[in-house]
C-alpha cells in the first residue's frame, strides 16, 4: 500500500513538473515573436468627406483593410481641404506627406497628359469595359507605368458608369448654343468641348453650386442624378441633359506611395490590393442602385426637364473628339502608346457589346 502511494506521489510530481517546463518554454517562446507592426495611414481625397459614391468610396476601402488586416492597417479618409485641397492629392501622394489618395486620373493632365485616359475617353469604354481592360488587358501595366516617376502606384478606385451630360442654365439646340458657354468639365471632355467653340472652366466638386448659381458658369457637368441631386444642382440650374458622351464610364482611382506601399508586409500589400478592387465595384453598384430613384426624384419632386442632348451636337462633339486625340497622339508619346492599346482593346470588345449588351438593351 505505501508503494502504490509512493508511486502515486511520484507521477503526480513528475506531471507537475512537466507542466511547469512546458509552461516555461511557452513563455519563452512567446517573448521571443516579435509584436504584430501596426501601420497608421492618411488617405487624402478630391471628394467632400462621406459624400455619396465618390466620398464613400475611400470609407468602405478603409473599412475593409481594417477589418482585414486586424486592425494592423488603419487608415484615416481626410475630405477635400482637410489636409489638401482636392487638385492636390497627386503630390500629397507623391511626396509622402500622405499615403494615398482617391481622385480622378484626369486632373493631371497638367502634369501627364496620359493620365485622362485612366479615367474617361470621350465616346469610349463604359465601366464593365474599362475595368476588362485594366485587369485582364495592358491597362493596369500601363497606368503604373505612366505613375512610377512620381513614386505612386495606382489601382481602380471605383467607377460612376454612364454619367449624365450636364446642367444648363438655358436651353441647348444646336451646336451654335454651345458658342462661348462656360462650362465645368475636365479632363479630355473640357479639351473635346473647347474645340467645339465652348469655354471649359476647372473647378472642385465644392465649387459647383455656388459657380453655377452665381452665374460664374453658365453649366456644369458632375456625375449623375445620386450625386446631382446631393449637390443640389436642380437649383441653380432647371435643364438636365444626357447622356455622358465626355464620361462613358468614369474610372476613379486609388493612389498609393511606392515607399509606403512596400513598406507593408505581404499580406498587407495583398489586402490593400483587394480591398481597392471590392471598393472599385461596391461603387459601380452603388451607382447603379441610386441614380434611378434620384433621378425620379429630379423629375416627379422638382420638376427638373430632362432632356437627350440634339444629334447635331453629339455629332460636332464626335468630330472634335477625333480632333483632340489626335492632337493629344502627336504631341505626346506616352499618351500615343497608352492610347493604341486603350483603343485596341475598345475596337474589339465594341464589336462584341454591339451584338450582345448593345442589342439586348434594344430587344428587351
Amino acid at each position: 500500500m505505501k508503494l502504490k502511494l509512493i508511486g502515486a506521489v511520484t507521477v503526480a510530481i513528475a506531471l507537475l513538473l512537466t507542466g511547469c517546463a512546458k509552461q516555461q518554454d511557452n513563455t519563452e517562446l512567446a517573448s521571443q515573436v516579435p509584436a504584430q507592426q501596426t501601420f497608421k495611414w492618411k488617405l487624402v481625397t478630391s471628394w467632400p468627406k462621406n459624400f455619396p459614391g465618390l466620398g464613400k468610396g475611400p470609407e468602405t476601402f478603409a473599412g475593409y483593410v481594417n477589418e482585414m488586416s486586424g486592425g494592423r492597417l488603419q487608415i484615416r479618409v481626410y475630405g477635400a481641404g482637410e489636409l489638401v485641397p482636392g487638385f492636390e492629392v497627386f503630390d500629397a501622394v507623391s511626396s509622402g506627406s500622405a499615403q494615398m489618395g482617391h481622385a480622378g486620373a484626369y486632373y493631371w493632365k497638367g502634369k501627364m497628359p496620359a493620365a485622362p485616359i485612366f479615367s474617361a475617353i470621350p465616346f469610349g469604354m463604359n465601366a464593365t469595359e474599362m475595368n476588362a481592360w485594366l485587369h485582364y488587358g495592358e491597362g493596369m501595366k500601363l497606368w503604373r507605368e505612366l505613375y512610377a516617376p512620381y513614386g505612386v502606384i495606382p489601382f481602380a478606385g471605383g467607377n460612376s458608369g454612364v454619367q449624365m451630360a450636364g446642367w444648363f442654365k438655358k436651353e441647348i439646340n444646336s451646336i451654335d448654343d454651345i458658342q462661348g458657354l462656360k462650362m465645368r468639365i475636365p479632363g479630355l471632355g473640357g479639351e473635346v468641348f473647347k474645340e467645339a467653340g465652348g469655354l471649359p472652366v476647372t473647378l472642385t466638386g465644392g465649387e459647383l453650386f455656388t459657380s453655377l448659381q452665381t452665374g460664374a458658369i453658365d453649366a456644369t457637368e458632375w456625375v449623375g442624378p445620386y450625386n446631382d441631386l446631393a449637390f443640389g444642382l436642380h437649383k441653380a440650374a432647371n435643364y438636365y441633359y444626357h447622356s455622358g458622351w465626355h464620361e462613358p464610364g468614369t474610372l476613379l482611382e486609388f493612389i498609393v506611395n511606392k515607399e509606403a506601399y512596400e513598406g507593408l508586409p505581404s499580406d498587407l500589400q495583398k489586402i490593400v490590393e483587394v480591398a481597392a478592387r471590392a471598393t472599385n465595384q461596391d461603387m459601380l453598384d452603388e451607382y447603379t442602385a441610386n441614380n434611378p430613384n434620384a433621378m425620379q426624384q429630379l423629375i416627379e419632386k422638382h420638376g427638373i426637364d430632362v432632356r437627350p442632348l440634339p444629334q447635331d451636337v453629339i455629332q460636332a462633339l464626335k468630330q472634335a473628339t477625333d480632333i483632340v486625340i489626335q492632337q493629344q497622339i502627336e504631341s505626346d508619346e506616352d499618351f500615343a502608346k497608352i492610347y493604341a492599346s486603350y483603343k485596341a482593346f475598345y475596337d474589339s470588345v465594341k464589336v462584341y457589346h454591339e451584338m450582345s449588351e448593345q442589342e439586348y438593351y434594344q430587344n428587351r
